[in-house]
């Protein structure tokens, strides 16, 4: 006899479906997230502020509204889009405070994972370096040297955090990244500082 098949098959695919549906939404969720990350990080390197704060507004409530739509699907939550997207949200609120000189915000004050938290931290280095170009070319040598200070401040914690990069979500290569970076800064900071004081002293 012939066993009938077709209930198990709607029981999968009705289940499958109701996972697609959500991972799609989702999906699209989390890419406008990224993309609303990605330009409030270039409107607080232009000094546009207000710009920003709304760009990481639009980001916050896109990536909740994601989390939502996946509340049922926790393996599809654990996915690695929403772990980029929650990344980037992370990177454009600490570097928005960085700037501003505004205390960091927790992991829980995002809504977001640890993994996710701290990854965006250590990203928020490049932005910090760029950020500190931009002051040497503009000869602000001390706000400059105190941005170097937050670099390095951010490598030396990340450096504590040691638990397996599944854990983490590779925030050791993360850590590593930052801290040639903050190492390069350093030096081109040291540099400008010897050219601004052989400056001075030749105009003497």
């Amino acid at each position: 006899m012939t066993p009938d098949l077709e209930p198990i098959r709607q029981a999968v695919t009705a289940v499958f479906d109701a996972k697609h549906r959500a991972r799609e939404e989702a999906l699209a969720d989390c890419r406008k997230v990224i993309r609303f990350s990605a330009n409030a990080i270039r409107a607080l390197h232009r000094g546009d502020t207000a710009d920003a704060i709304g760009l990481i507004g639009e980001a916050g409530a896109t990536l909740a509204h994601a989390a939502g739509v996946l509340s049922d699907h926790q393996d599809v939550l654990n996915a690695g889009f929403v772990h980029d997207a929650a990344k980037e949200y992370a990177e454009a609120r600490i570097f928005a405070a960085l700037c501003a000189g505004d205390p960091l915000p927790l992991p829980t004050d995002l809504g977001i994972e640890p993994a996710a938290y701290l990854n965006g931290l250590g990203e928020a280095v490049g932005e910090l370096r760029r950020r500190m170009l931009d002051l040497l070319r503009a000869e602000d040598l001390d706000t400059a040297e105190r941005t170097l200070e937050s670099m390095d401040a951010v490598v030396e914690m990340l450096a504590t955090i040691d638990y397996p990069d599944g854990m983490t979500g590779g925030l050791r290569r993360t850590t590593d990244v930052a801290r040639a970076l903050v190492e390069r800064s350093r030096s081109d900071l040291t540099t400008t500082v010897v050219q601004e004081r052989l400056r001075k002293e030749l105009r003497k």
